[in-house]
């Protein structure tokens, strides 16, 4: 391999739902006689999942997998309310780490739904966020992802509104997006887009990095549509090595001249720092920034709660006074490292 110099994407790697997803569920391992369960993936990357599970943690297919009396975790893209409320009658202790951006999203197909509108749902089919949204109000919704599905829609007796999973590339959602207004030309859209930001930030990294390398490497697991979504994006601005890699090891050995790298929302830094390392570019490393991203989801109520209890119970044991000591910083503490200490203990 003689790779001359690497462009490397920011923002890249983990977005801010999952930076909460991720912290939510160490402080479960840690707070919890093993196993705890997560229902589905807490997110779709294979060496996040890997970890976890060494740490105890059941990922199941169905609420009715978890024994009686168990705490639960729903993962970060969103679960159906049939599936919140068998694990809260089920679960000793429950924990929602949904990213607030589904939420959202839940929200308008429930108000949509409620004031009689039909939703035209842009999704990946199977995708474990639009099953779940769609499970918000199956009656009242229909999913598309191409432009011959939206021609294959009938004539609906109500009103239309369009709503979309929040990982789409621009791509994915435009083209789509563009033929439902042309079919519903009185559609209605929310105000602010459905797309993830974190998703359109690193898009837009790596659309500015392409046009200047001689191959691309996208982190990220193949179930994680946010990292399928920018490797699509690489081949389409023309880039003619496009590799998608889990980690170091799948990297290809006759990479040369100048190599972008991103990282999907759902990728460890970890893995980056591995990549760049093997990649060993003669010339160094050159990040292309292209925003500042600050966003910042906190940890769901209970868990907040939990963190809470333990740090007045802990501080009441040492003998010091609980009214002077300072709250926790979750905001300082990033995912990546929290990965890492999992990985040490």
């Amino acid at each position: 391999m003689s790779v001359e110099k690497v462009l490397l994407a920011s923002p890249r790697g983990f977005c801010a739902g999952v930076e909460m997803a991720i912290k939510a569920l160490a402080w479960m391992v840690r707070s919890f006689d093993e196993p705890v369960y997560c229902y589905h993936e807490i997110v779709h990357n294979k060496i996040v999942v890997d970890r976890f599970i060494d740490k105890g943690v059941v990922f199941v297919d169905s609420i009715d997998e978890v024994p009686l009396g168990s705490p639960i975790m729903l993962s970060a893209h969103g679960s159906a309310p049939e599936v919140v409320a068998a694990a809260r009658e089920r679960g000793s202790y429950v924990v929602d780490a949904v990213c607030p951006l589904v939420t959202k999203v839940h929200h308008e197909v429930k108000t949509r739904a409620g004031k009689g509108f039909h939703i035209v749902y842009v999704g990946h089919e199977g995708h474990e966020e639009a099953v779940g949204t769609m499970a918000v109000a199956p009656d009242a919704i229909t999913r598309v992802e191409s432009v011959e599905e939206v021609d294959a829609l009938p004539i609906f007796d109500k009103p239309v509104a369009m709503l979309a999973q929040t990982t789409l590339s621009h791509r994915e959602w435009s083209e789509v997006a563009v033929h439902v207004k042309e079919r519903f030309p009185d559609v209605w859209t929310p105000g602010r887009s459905d797309l993830c930001f974190a998703t359109t930030n690193r898009q837009s990294a790596l659309m500015t990095i392409a046009p200047q390398v001689d191959a691309f490497i996208v982190i990220g697991s193949s179930n994680s549509s946010n990292t399928r979504a920018l490797e699509r994006l690489a081949v389409e601005a023309g880039c003619t090595h496009v590799y998608r890699v889990n980690s170091a090891d799948e990297l290809p050995t006759d990479l040369s001249g100048i190599v972008g790298v991103t990282a999907g929302a759902s990728a460890p830094e970890e893995l980056v720092e591995g990549v760049l390392a093997r990649l060993n570019p003669r010339l160094g490393v050159e990040e292309v920034f292209v925003t500042d991203e600050d966003e910042y989801f906190p940890p769901p109520r209970n868990i907040r709660e939990l963190q809470s209890s333990i740090d007045m119970a802990i501080t009441a044991m040492s003998g010091a006074s609980i009214l002077g000591t300072p709250g926790l910083d979750d905001r300082s503490l990033a995912a990546s490292v929290v990965l890492e200490a999992l990985s040490d203990s």
